[in-house]
């Protein structure tokens, strides 16, 4: 598998070696201003890398917004797929990400070598992939989808055509159930979204009657069949913030209430949990390896520094771009070409 980050080097400063009494969030926008750098938080992130970035949002819009940008730098709170992406869109920007170990479960049960053995078992299948998943199993797959346009593209695709879905069984397997297509699923899904409890959801809704379920699409059937509304993380803050409801069980990772918090004060919003009965366990501990601390030292450092083969990320941004030529008045900058 090719290395996508290149590490601070030995001499660079470390969290160990900070100043206790140093103000991040004014240091964070001094080296903003100096580097011309934007900062990027998925919703996923903690409320106050939230409240410091430039743009909050899913992955992938997050990159386009970088991309139009004059930024020299892009700064991305989330994990390393999401760096990956925004490189792949912006190969002339220096993107940054504040922790190397921030993965994604969802990544790591898809290894590229593994990828590519299951393509070679269904040699007329075509290969969508969802979004999660490393720049080497994007280049593998025809093309890219995301769980807020996965069931527009499907549409797409010609119908004499079987699909090899990778890598969230619970995205593919809601996917299938939606558009009636057969797809041959690759078995990983996601440790957060599948640690939420059916038993634990029918009791909140018990305690709560009237609050409205809405489900990430990365949940189990078993999850999504309670749900009142299944999307994707920007399509849960909408519905929750368009409908007149005041009360709402919010199956995905609980850091998106931040937002709706600051959108919806008057309304209530209860985190989902997980078997036990705890809310802890929904949250992403890859997205929580991100600080302050790390943000500033990224910018000081210029690492951990996302870099591509050229070959690797051409390969990679072709399913991508047809992703995006397949969706509705959108387009990646002409640059990333």
């Amino acid at each position: 598998m090719v290395e996508t980050v290149v590490l601070p080097g030995r001499e660079a400063l470390s969290e160990d070696r900070l100043d206790p009494a140093i103000d991040l969030p004014g240091e964070i926008e001094r080296l903003r201003r100096d580097r011309k750098a934007v900062i990027l938080a998925h919703y996923y992130q903690d409320g106050e890398i939230q409240d410091l970035a430039d743009f909050v949002g899913d992955s992938l819009d997050l990159s386009r917004k970088a991309a139009a940008t004059d930024a020299e730098v892009i700064v991305f709170c989330g994990v390393r797929f999401m760096g990956e992406v925004a490189k792949i869109v912006s190969p002339g920007k220096t993107v940054l990400i504040p922790d190397a170990e921030a993965g994604c479960s969802l990544e790591e049960s898809c290894r590229p070598e593994a990828f590519r053995r299951f393509r070679e078992e269904h040699p007329d299948h075509l290969a969508v992939s969802y979004i999660n998943c490393s720049a080497e199993v994007k280049a593998l797959s025809d093309v890219i989808v995301t769980s807020s346009n996965a069931e527009a593209i499907l549409a797409q695709l010609p119908t004499d055509r079987p699909v090899l879905f990778a890598p969230d069984r619970h995205l593919g397997g809601y996917l299938a159930k939606k558009t009636g297509r057969a797809m041959t699923l690759w078995p990983g899904s996601c440790i957060i979204h599948e640690q939420f409890s059916e038993r634990e959801l029918v009791k909140l809704r018990t305690r709560h009657p009237r609050a409205l379920v809405a489900a990430h699409p990365e949940c189990p059937e078993g999850i999504l069949r309670h749900a009142d509304h299944v999307g994707s993380t920007r399509a849960i803050l909408d519905y929750v913030l368009e409908s007149p409801a005041k009360e709402f069980i919010i199956a995905t990772e609980p850091h998106i209430i931040h937002q709706m918090e600051k959108a919806a004060p008057d309304k209530t919003f209860i985190a989902a949990v997980g078997m036990d009965g705890s809310c802890d366990c929904a949250r992403c501990p890859f997205m929580a390896k991100n600080t302050l601390e790390k943000i500033y030292l990224c910018l000081v450092n210029n690492a951990p520094r996302i870099e591509l083969p050229e070959d690797l990320r051409r390969a990679a941004l072709k399913p991508l771009q047809r992703m995006l030529d397949m969706s509705v008045s959108v387009n990646v900058p002409a640059n990333a070409s």
